[in-house]
């Protein structure tokens, strides 16, 4: 299992951020996801509620995004309009440094 998110060759800056909301090491759903999705490969992930799964999906695709580019790059499926703003508060949350915008729709 990998032990800091330094690890886990995601950008600077969302290690940065990251680390900067007192995350210190990734959970196991992130360690097993994150270099999944990073290498481009489709997946299914399943844990307990409060285990980091926001993070195993967001930022590899935080990761992914290009900052110059003007329209949408990724949408994100929730089953209730609450877990829609909590997912979008999260991912703006990690992605602040690279200056993404999300919006809960």
């Amino acid at each position: 299992m990998t032990t800091a998110f330094t690890q886990l060759n995601l950008h600077p800056l969302l290690v940065q951020a990251v680390e900067s909301l007192g995350f210190t090491t990734p959970t196991p759903i992130q360690s097993a996801m994150i270099p999944v999705m990073l290498a481009g490969q489709d997946v299914i992930g399943q844990a307990q509620t409060g285990t980091g799964k926001t993070a195993a999906f967001a930022l590899p695709i935080l990761h992914q995004l290009q900052t110059d580019v003007g329209h949408v790059q990724s949408l994100v499926l929730t089953p209730t309009r609450e877990l829609a703003v909590q997912v979008a508060k999260a991912m703006h949350e990690f992605g602040r440094p690279l200056s993404v915008r999300v919006l809960p729709v």
